[in-house]
């Protein structure tokens, strides 16, 4: 349990004992008492009949914004209770004292704010906030591979979404319904979200914005049938720079299907194997083979499509020698882009009491693994995040080879340019790249309740967007 006389800081205090696997019976306390800007902080580690009290103080430059104030103020406060915690229970995180879920846009914000050199941030990742040389190079790796970046409030990406599946899988906690409970609304549902494309069209021309990437995501946005694909996409006629649907369950993909997509100018699709294991696939809950995502595959490239596919380290019962052989298989198809997730158990998933996991050197041995394989083999880093309840407190990795990134991606995590959410659980965030600040505006979440109301979210995206 953790008490601060500080609200603010609950959920990053939380986060980071969570990611220590605080034992239940121990208490940590945080006061924080200020005076102008020199700040004095104690921290009290209960443990059973033991009381140990920590004290710091640290102050601020008179130069600093108030945002900037209160991003440090809370920087300093994690990375002391890190070392608390790091001593107490002789562990480090890999992340070290970085609880967010993007920490490329972390270190940008950094430089930005002029504590850090370009040229220094894995140095300064270990140095300043704990993290290990691996991620900190990572990081930097990263932030280098990053291209096409451009901070203008008027350009915006269009984002859509359709949360259907064909099952549900082990490990999804997303607010996603199976095909069959939801098939019958489909045709309804199609008809809301031109409703909200249709306004979102308006916004832009009041607010003179330009789209720059479209991205329809769930979900799997292919099981939609070919006319219902195509009725959709007709009204998506803006001049794009990319044009991106996720197709990940293979058994959804069709040469129809994929021959709407193309005339619609769709540029990328996605098909994620998860693991080449047919034993994972049928525990995990997926309905399709290995050889569906082979002749799905097949099918993209013959449709010139650029073809990203997504592997989950450390899913149920698969082992390092299971893991290894998935990405042997990824590298002999050679996809435009591969994505790597660590397994993220999390409360809405029927994974959450699975007793299969892995431990902790399974899973860093499969992502340590992953990253030098697909260096080693001409694949780059260009985006990260992580997650709550990810194992061993570990990230999710985007690879690209020659020049193939998805920029919708890196606009997504550094959160660099607005984004217009359509559909049941969309979120619309607004960026204001001179404030230097960002607000949201979420969808009604479930499909019946989108449709239901869809006219009061088109009255709320107008004021949002006002």
């Amino acid at each position: 349990m953790v008490k601060s006389n500080i609200e603010e800081y609950i959920v990053d205090l939380e986060d980071l004992c969570k990611m220590f696997r605080l034992p239940e019976n121990i208490v940590i306390e945080h006061t924080e008492v200020s005076e102008g800007n020199l700040f004095q902080d104690k921290f009290v580690y209960h443990e059973a009949e033991q009381r140990t009290e920590y004290n710091f103080s640290f102050t601020l430059n008179d130069e600093f914004t108030a945002l900037h104030k209160k991003s440090y103020r809370k920087r300093m406060v994690k990375n002391f209770l890190y070392s608390i915690l790091s001593k107490k229970l002789n562990k480090n995180l890999p992340w070290g004292s970085l609880t967010g879920v993007r920490p490329t846009k972390f270190a940008r914000e950094l430089i930005a704010y002029g504590e850090m050199k370009e040229h220094l941030v894995s140095e300064m990742l270990q140095k300043d906030y704990f993290v290990s040389p691996e991620k900190a190079h990572l990081v930097a790796m990263i932030l280098k591979n990053q291209k096409g970046i451009i901070r203008n409030d008027n350009l915006v990406d269009l984002y859509i979404n359709i949360p259907v599946c064909p099952s549900r899988c082990l490990y999804c906690s997303f607010i996603s319904s199976e095909y069959s409970m939801v098939k019958d609304k489909l045709e309804s549902y199609i008809d809301a979200m031109i409703k909200e494309l249709d306004a979102v069209k308006d916004i832009m021309k009041e607010r003179v914005y330009l789209v720059r990437n479209v991205y329809i995501g769930g979900g799997t946005p292919s099981v939609l049938s070919a006319e219902q694909l195509d009725r959709l996409l007709s009204q998506i006629n803006f001049p794009i720079t990319e044009f991106t649907v996720e197709c990940g369950r293979p058994d959804t993909i069709t040469r129809e299907k994929l021959q709407v997509l193309k005339k619609h100018k769709v540029s990328r699709i996605s098909i994620n194997p998860q693991t080449f294991c047919e034993a994972t696939l049928k525990r995990i809950g997926r309905k399709h083979k290995v050889e569906d995502v082979l002749n799905a595959y097949g099918m993209a490239l013959e449709e010139d499509f650029i073809v990203n596919m997504d592997i989950i380290a450390g899913l149920p019962g698969e082992r390092f020698a299971t893991f290894k052989k998935t990405i042997t298989t990824l590298l002999e198809l050679s996809p435009h882009n591969i994505t790597v997730h660590t397994l993220s158990v999390k409360n809405g998933a029927q994974l959450k009491d699975n007793t299969q996991l892995l431990s902790e050197k399974d899973i860093t041995k499969m992502i340590d693994y992953s990253q030098k394989t697909l260096l080693e083999n001409g694949y780059k880093p260009y985006y990260l995040y992580r997650q709550k309840n990810q194992l061993c407190g570990l990230e999710n990795v985007g690879y690209f080879r020659d020049e193939y990134l998805c920029a919708f991606n890196i606009d997504s995590m550094e959160e660099t340019n607005t984004i217009i959410g359509i559909g049941a659980g969309a979120i619309s965030k607004r960026v204001y790249n001179l404030e230097k600040k960002i607000t949201r505006e979420s969808n009604a979440k479930f499909i019946e309740d989108y449709i239901a109301r869809i006219d009061e979210i088109i009255d709320k995206k107008k004021i949002f967007f006002k």
